[in-house]
């Protein structure tokens, strides 16, 4: 004869003890963390003064000089001569002695326009140059004004 068995089945109890000590020990540090904070802004300090009250700005973005298959030049999507881009560039970097200028040629550009703007990237003092280009993988497009 078989023997029934007669046990049920316990629904698996979950226990929140853990978690309701992280729970508690999470409160304790902001809790302690708000009080440093609190007493940091109590503290007397004078903060020096300086005369020449000069605004701290960041380093300005590399400029881009583009040479189309045309001929035609332009700095930061202005159109320019040589000479302008020499002199536009210059004024920049006596501004900005670490001026980082990009040159991005038309892969039909003679390769002659492309240096003469390094060229005139040099001329105007600029010592960070670099040339942008593209995997041969890439989709072909041509540079757009």
């Amino acid at each position: 004869m078989p023997l029934k068995m007669s046990q049920l089945e316990e629904m698996p109890a979950l226990n929140l003890t853990s978690l309701i000590d992280v729970l508690f020990l999470l409160i304790i540090f902001f809790m302690i963390g708000t009080k440093f904070i609190e007493s940091e802004r109590q503290i007397e300090l004078e903060v020096p003064k300086v005369n020449a009250a000069g605004a701290m700005t960041a380093a300005p973005d590399k400029r881009i000089v583009n040479v189309y298959h045309d001929g035609v030049i332009t700095l930061d999507r202005q159109t320019v001569t040589l000479a302008e881009l020499t002199t536009r560039l210059a004024h920049a970097h006596a501004e900005y002695p670490r001026l980082g200028v990009l040159v991005r040629g038309d892969g039909n550009t003679p390769l002659q326009q492309v240096a003469n703007v390094l060229a005139a990237c040099k001329q105007s003092g600029v010592v960070e140059m670099a040339i942008s280009v593209r995997s041969a993988s890439a989709e072909p497009a041509h540079a757009r004004r």
